[in-house]
Parts: C-alpha cells; sequence; structure tokens
C-alpha cells in the first residue's frame, strides 16, 4: 500500500467514525488486511470516541471488519462462514489457499469481501466472507482447479486441527525480533531484516519496523509469505550462554 492509497483510506476510517457517532448507528469497513490495519492504528486516537471494534469471523482470523459505533445496542458483524467440500472426495485434488482465493476471485469477486481462508485438510477449506456476498459464492463456486466443489453456510463454533500452535525451542543470541524469526523459519540475519525492509512483519497487529525490538511474553508474530507464531518467552541459557526460548508456530492457514 502506498502512502496515497494509506491516506485515502485513513480519510475513510475518520469518515466512518464521524457518520457512526453523529448518526448513533454501527458503520463496517471491508475486510482490511495486516498492512491496510496500519491505517486505523494511525489514526487510532483520532477515531476512538466513535467506539471501536474490529472481527474476522473467528480468533485466528487476521483479516478483519472494523466497526465504529456504540448506539447501545449490540449487532453482529456482517461476516459468514463458508464450508467448501469436494463433491467427490476420493478423486479431490489436494487444494491451497491459492487455489482457493483464486477460484472465488475467478467469480468476479473483490478481496475486500473475503475474509481469511483455512484449510482443515488438503481437499477441503473455510472462507470467511461479507454476508452480502455469502449466498452468491455457495451458489456459483462450484470447480476449485479440476475438483467439483460444493458449498453451504457453516454453523457452531469454528474447530481446526491447526488452530493451536506447535510449541518450538530454538536457541538464539538474544530475543531480538530478526534472532528469533531466522530461527523460528530457518533465515540468515541478512534474510530476515529483508523482510522488516519489506514490510512484512507485524507484530501484534501492528507493521514492525525495527529488527532490533525485543519480543515480550505472548507477542504474535506474523511474518507474511511464511506463517505466525506466538513468542512464550526464555526457557533457559544453553551451555554457550545463549537464551533458549519457547514459540508456538501456526500451520500455513491462511
Amino acid at each position: 500500500m502506498d502512502e496515497r492509497e494509506l491516506q485515502q483510506l485513513k480519510n475513510r476510517l475518520l469518515e466512518l467514525a464521524d457518520k457512526a457517532y453523529t448518526q448513533n448507528r454501527y458503520t463496517y469497513t471491508p475486510f482490511l488486511g495486516l498492512a491496510e490495519q496500519q491505517a486505523y492504528y494511525a489514526v487510532e486516537r483520532e477515531v476512538s470516541y466513535a467506539g471501536v471494534r474490529m472481527e474476522g469471523g473467528a480468533a485466528p482470523c487476521e483479516r478483519k471488519i472494523i466497526r465504529f459505533g456504540d448506539p447501545g445496542y449490540e449487532e453482529a458483524f456482517p461476516i459468514v462462514r463458508i464450508e467448501i467440500l469436494p463433491k467427490t472426495p476420493k478423486f479431490a485434488e489436494h487444494l491451497t489457499h491459492r487455489d482457493i482465493l483464486g477460484a472465488v476471485m475467478n467469480l468476479g469477486i473483490e478481496r475486500d469481501v473475503t475474509g481469511d481462508i483455512f484449510l482443515p485438510d488438503e481437499k477441503s477449506a473455510l472462507l470467511f466472507c461479507h454476508e452480502n456476498i455469502a449466498d452468491y459464492i455457495v451458489e456459483n463456486l462450484d470447480r476449485v482447479k479440476h475438483t467439483n466443489v460444493g458449498c453451504k453456510r457453516a454453523a457452531g463454533e469454528l474447530a481446526l486441527q491447526n488452530a493451536e500452535p506447535e510449541r518450538i525451542s530454538v536457541t538464539v543470541s538474544s530475543p531480538r525480533a530478526d534472532a528469533v524469526i531466522s530461527k523460528v523459519y530457518n533465515l540468515s540475519r541478512e534474510e530476515s531484516r529483508e523482510l522488516f525492509n519489506n514490510s512484512r512483519i507485524f507484530i501484534n497487529g501492528m507493521q514492525a519496523e525495527n529488527a532490533s525490538c525485543q519480543l515480550k511474553e505472548e507477542d504474535a508474530v506474523t511474518v507474511r509469505g511464511f506463517g505466525k507464531f506466538v513468542y512464550y518467552g526464555q526457557t533457559g541459557v544453553s551451555k554457550k550462554g545463549k537464551d533458549r526460548v519457547e514459540v508456538g508456530v501456526f500451520g500455513k492457514q491462511r
């Protein structure tokens, strides 16, 4: 997102906050990715008077809708979860996030009306989307790659095998963000720093620019193109005097 687009989004957020406050009703943004959410954090104090809440449809979701307003009643976010299943599982291909997203985009749907995509297994998917587009997707999404699929609205709590992170221990010279990221994703320190330079690192949803920042317990780190992990903190010291730390690594589910 360039500076012009960032400023346009900031202005839109200010407008939505003002409308929610003056008209005493809820207003909503489209789904915003982590990079777009930085526009909100830039004006967070300016819009706080209106009342703000962010939701993606489930706790693991990173793409979120921002709701402004505090009219004295509760209103559900316009988010629907769609289950995408192969019609003939035996002959279904292994599907990826890119396959699902590509099939949805081929319906002429904009990215900002769709949220996160989860892959419970290699042949099915869960898609979060805006209420207004849900029925259209259910009725028209019938093929992903060469696999015939069926769609339906899903209900109940989100249950995913990879919703809980895999706990691993790594040894680092310090809990610097670039050092931990390097170890978690088997990168050189230079490659890790380059990710910061390319605006691909987010800590607790906010873009991180300082590669030397110290991670704190429960910090959630997203590395675009690689995945996400939670930093749990130091568990000991190695024989060479380095920090032994524990992190929880999520599978590539988005």
